[in-house]
């Protein structure tokens, strides 16, 4: 069953990989234009979800291997152009047609995406906004944000979570890289509890708001 099916807009995920990533499939349903963000595993399954629709791009979130695992063969399958951050694009085994930055948009039918550059799990980290709809990569998750390797980059991964995502009204949906989707409402709650207490400088790795 789809995740969203509306008057405009049709999208799915499917779970992929060792490492339960998720792809999610977009449809404008007024053209039948569709895209895909990421590409974890199967190829074919992610190719039998577009079936009936008009592929136009690949959308990549961010440049990790769990994230990347088919984008060869789902861009040699598919013929169409993959979009991704300069910054996450240069270890890509094969490199984007389109480099995305924050302010972005892409237009897919009568739907308009919305690029966001939100630095932090990666340098090149972006997510994309479709209405009330963003898919977030492993920007922030359910209960906490993405990993980070260093306090600089927690302190990045917050940045861009406060500014740039919780600046979002409150019943947007994220659909996260891992897991089930939330709301910018639930997550801010979340993460207000965070933010009231206080913690070590040097905090990074896997955090999670209630930690």
């Amino acid at each position: 069953m789809a995740m969203i099916n509306n008057n405009d807009v049709f999208i799915d995920r499917l779970t992929l990989g060792h490492y339960e990533t998720n792809a999610y499939i977009a449809v404008c349903l007024k053209t039948k234009e569709s895209l895909v963000v990421d590409a974890p595993a199967r190829a074919a399954d992610i190719i039998a979800s577009l079936k009936g629709t008009k592929p136009r791009y690949i959308l990549l979130t961010h440049d990790h291997f769990d994230h990347t695992g088919v984008i060869v063969s789902l861009r040699s399958r598919l013929k169409v152009p993959l979009a991704a951050h300069l910054l996450d694009s240069l270890q890509l085994k094969t490199p984007p047609e389109i480099l995305l930055k924050d302010g972005d948009s892409l237009k897919l039918g009568n739907l308009e995406i919305q690029v966001i550059h939100t630095p932090g799990h990666t340098p090149g980290s972006l997510c994309f906004r479709i209405g009330q709809y963003v898919f977030v990569g492993d920007t922030i998750f359910p209960g906490g944000p993405g990993h980070t390797e260093t306090p600089e980059d927690f302190q990045r991964i917050l940045k861009s979570i406060t500014e740039k995502i919780f600046c979002l009204p409150n019943d947007t949906v994220l659909f996260p890289g891992h897991g089930d989707s939330t709301t910018v409402k639930r997550a801010r709650e979340e993460y207000a509890a965070f933010a009231s207490r206080p913690r070590c400088t040097d905090i990074c790795g896997d955090v999670t708001w209630l930690m």
